[in-house]
């Protein structure tokens, strides 16, 4: 079973690395409730440092870790449970970012997690839902990012329906509005370039139907700014209000003359497709009108932390809806968990597998090393690593995801050290000790005995590893004792030494 949840910190941060802005959010817990007592933001416009090729470009990656470095102050006392960093549509595109991913952690002092759009859409939902009342029956949440716009419809703090679009205000801005000049035309165009982007998600979510649209972030907000600057008494972003927006715009011919006292000159650049993109979700979802939430993708990551502690884990709820969803064996998952678990204890100190992560991993893997069976017995491991990389799992950052592919894809025959190489450090080569505990706790439930293993003892060193098994043991299971000695010439061709006495 998992460990006892365990006191939530005092002091939580979120980061969030947007493809438009970094944002950071410091908050105290206390009594089940967070309060924010330092906010910081830059716009860092990484998005547009992106080439066609995905490469982000020299000034955009020292822009980047010049933010980073300016929060690494603020993080530098907390500790490692205590921050999630998190980076979003356009760290998700750029190729060949191992190298700014590193300089960006050394800057900051903390791990960068990639999230998928989906993901971002579930932290979405929840930073609003937790920081409006819930009101009655559901709720549309769009968010317009600079790479990426999110739309959910939940209920509670339920997201029932989850979509991320690849259109966000610095990509559109740049493709339509790249000399800054505005006119009916190039609305026109972008509009009806968001319209195409919608036009998949428009039918489920009309059919769907919420109660209260609510929009959130930057942009959003920046929108509903200009709207009450030129309506004092609009409580809402409306059809009316985002038209004439449109309309000044249009008239002035470039955002910086149109006179906004209330838009920041940083905003100018990315105003004009952040507008675009609300005007089109507007008309193709059948919007009326949209409030404005305080909450938004950095609340949602303090109150998904706050989850992780007090045993509300959201991926632990992945973890299960997956075996329940492929009819694992949960017998025979729960012996190989606490066998490799057991495994663990005796090796985590001289292989520096200490990281909370090590362990979660380990048990999420061996509750989901056989979900392939539901599709073939055959190549198993292999449809496994499949479903675990590509599936939607909520909760799970795409390193998270990957490694525990790499696990589940390796934890028979051959071993995928090809996908461990992918990894980002320092998994990149703990991956493989994690892969040996996986695959000798599965050899020795091979048989499914419903009897206890004996005590097994497990001496690490770098590389390789002793087991040690009562004589008598081993020779009432032959089989076992087969499958070890097939495993001893598996791990040797990756150059890992097993032994077995």
């Amino acid at each position: 079973m998992p460990r006892t949840p365990v006191k939530v910190p005092d002091v939580l941060a979120a980061v969030d690395l947007g493809s438009n802005s970094f944002h950071m959010i410091v908050a105290r817990y206390s009594h089940g409730q967070i309060t924010v007592v330092d906010r910081l933001r830059e716009m860092v416009r990484l998005a547009a440092g992106l080439d066609t090729q995905g490469r982000l470009d020299k000034e955009a990656e020292n822009r980047a870790i010049g933010a980073l470095e300016r929060f690494g102050q603020r993080l530098r006392t907390m500790r490692a449970e205590s921050v999630r960093v998190v980076g979003t549509n356009t760290l998700r595109k750029a190729r060949r970012k191992a190298g700014f991913l590193e300089r960006a952690r050394a800057a900051l002092g903390h791990p960068i997690e990639i999230i998928s759009g989906i993901e971002e859409a579930r932290l979405i939902y929840s930073g609003v839902t937790h920081t409006m009342p819930l009101g009655v029956g559901r709720r549309l949440v769009v968010d317009i990012g600079g790479g990426s716009t999110e739309c959910v419809v939940g209920e509670g703090y339920e997201p029932r329906l989850l979509e991320s679009l690849y259109m966000g205000c610095v990509g559109l801005s740049l493709q339509h509005f790249a000399d800054g000049r505005v006119s009916a035309k190039r609305f026109e165009r972008a509009i009806v370039h968001c319209e195409v982007e919608l036009e998949p998600i428009q039918a489920p979510f009309r059919a769907l139907g919420w109660t209260q649209a609510v929009g959130s972030s930057g942009s959003i907000r920046a929108i509903s700014d200009v709207i009450r600057e030129l309506d004092p008494g609009a409580n809402f972003i409306t059809p009316e209000g985002l038209a004439a927006v449109r309309e000044r715009l249009i008239r002035a011919g470039q955002v910086r003359d149109a006179g906004f006292s209330s838009l920041n000159e940083e905003r100018w650049p990315v105003f004009p497709g952040g507008l675009a993109i609300l005007s089109a979700v507007f008309k193709s979802l059948g919007l009326e009108q949209l409030a404005i939430a305080d909450g938004a993708l950095r609340e949602g990551l303090l109150y998904d932390m706050i989850g992780r502690y007090t045993d509300e884990d959201s991926r632990e709820r992945s973890v299960r809806s997956m075996a329940a969803r492929f009819h694992v064996d949960i017998e025979q998952s729960e012996r190989v968990e606490a066998t490799v678990i057991s495994f663990l204890r005796q090796v985590e100190d001289s292989w520096s597998l200490t990281d909370p992560l090590a362990e979660s991993v380990l048990r999420w893997a061996a509750r989901l090393h056989e979900i392939g069976l539901d599709i073939s017995h055959s190549s198993h491991h292999k449809h496994g690593a499949y479903l675990l990389e590509h599936a939607d799992m909520p909760g799970f950052p795409r390193e998270e995801q990957q490694l525990l592919a790499c696990l589940v894809g390796s934890h028979r025959r051959k071993l995928a050290l090809d996908r461990a190489e992918e990894l980002l450090p320092p998994w990149h080569t703990k991956a493989l000790y994690l892969i040996v505990l996986l695959r000798l706790s599965v050899v020795l439930h091979r048989g499914r005995f419903q009897s206890p293993l004996p005590p097994v003892r497990a001496i690490a060193r770098p590389r390789s590893l002793e087991i040690h098994l009562p004589r008598d043991w081993l020779k009432d299971h032959p089989l076992s004792a087969a499958d070890l000695i097939h495993e001893v010439e598996f791990l040797r061709a990756t150059g890992f030494r097993l032994r077995v006495f």
